[in-house]
């Protein structure tokens, strides 16, 4: 089974986030990807094949938070837009505390995720 990455953006990262998995399209050829509902559709108009769940202030954050706890995920790429308000916010909060209770990978910025998807890469490698 190929690994499962969750791929989330505030509505103010959405065109970064776009932009950085153009950027990293050898990394993200392996893996299968999942996304809350808008960022997936931004996601497929990229021309990336992705799972979409519900939007994330309709609950998408949750199911993914239920995927990272149930081990169905190797990794959480979430660009989050510190300087916006979010109606959601509990619900990120609750997926940020999931992936650090079930030790699942996270990263919050293009930063963070370029390292993640670089140590998945040699991972795959070993």
């Amino acid at each position: 089974m190929k690994p499962k990455i969750a791929i989330i953006a505030h509505d103010g990262k959405k065109a970064e986030m776009v932009a950085f998995l153009k950027d990293h399209l050898a990394e993200l050829s392996g893996l299968d990807i999942v996304a809350t509902g808008t960022t997936g559709g931004f996601v497929r108009q990229a021309g990336l094949n992705v799972e979409c769940k519900l939007s994330g202030p309709m609950g998408g954050d949750a199911q993914i938070a239920a995927m990272a706890a149930e081990k169905q995920l190797s990794a959480v790429i979430f660009f989050r837009d510190p300087l916006g308000k979010h109606p959601h916010e509990p619900d990120v909060q609750m997926l940020m505390r999931i992936c650090d209770l079930h030790n699942v990978p996270l990263a919050t910025n293009p930063a963070g995720a370029h390292f993640l998807l670089r140590g998945m890469a040699l991972e795959k490698k070993i």
